[in-house]
């Protein structure tokens, strides 16, 4: 299954990251570069579960700048067949509650999560950037509500299209990051960002 392109202006998460002073390079991007396949590939599958979108993006490095890195990253994530959006739906996890939801909020949100994933057999995905933390529950909570009322194919077009914005907004995060930085590459993990699932 491919995904199509969405049409209208762009995303909060389509803006290039932050660029360093000096020249405007990107010391994060730099070492994404030169690293060795491998430890680019695992920098990647933190931002997007999909094997075959991280083995694509990273095989066509160097990129001259984030806005190139972000553009592949795109053009990836519409090219991913029905597996390879099984295998990053399935790499994500909604159990991690921000942490700006108010204790009275937890419940809500938990329950929101367990029926969204027995309708859809998948965790809920959301991007979150441009939304100040203490909105980010009541984004989750409405959007779970809102998504419920999908049938499961457009459901998985919109989870598809959060998911790619997602990835788009985790890799300008790591990039962004200087050498040495503890988000950078971290195995297993998801970039410290507000567009994680909550």
């Amino acid at each position: 299954m491919r995904i199509p392109a969405p049409a209208g202006p762009a995303s909060p998460a389509s803006a290039p990251g932050p660029r360093q002073a000096t020249g405007g390079r990107l010391p994060g991007l730099e070492r994404f570069n030169t690293a060795s396949a491998a430890a680019a590939t695992t920098s990647l599958l933190s931002c997007c579960g999909s094997r075959r979108w991280a083995r694509r993006v990273a095989a066509h490095r160097p990129y001259p700048d984030l806005g190139a890195l972000l553009a592949a990253a795109d053009e990836a994530s519409y090219d991913l067949a029905s597996a390879d959006l099984d295998e990053a739906l399935t790499a994500e996890s909604s159990s991690e509650l921000h942490p700006a939801a108010p204790p009275a909020a937890h419940t809500a949100l938990r329950a929101a999560h367990a029926a969204y994933e027995a309708s859809f057999g998948h965790a809920f995905v959301i991007c979150l950037d441009g939304f100040p933390a203490d909105e980010q529950p009541d984004q989750v909570l409405a959007g779970i509500r809102s998504r419920l009322a999908n049938d499961p194919d457009e459901e998985r077009v919109v989870a598809a299209d959060e998911l790619r914005r997602l990835a788009r907004a985790r890799l300008a995060h790591v990039v962004a990051n200087h050498p040495g930085h503890p988000d950078y590459g971290r195995p297993g993990g998801r970039p410290d960002s507000p567009s994680v699932p909550v």
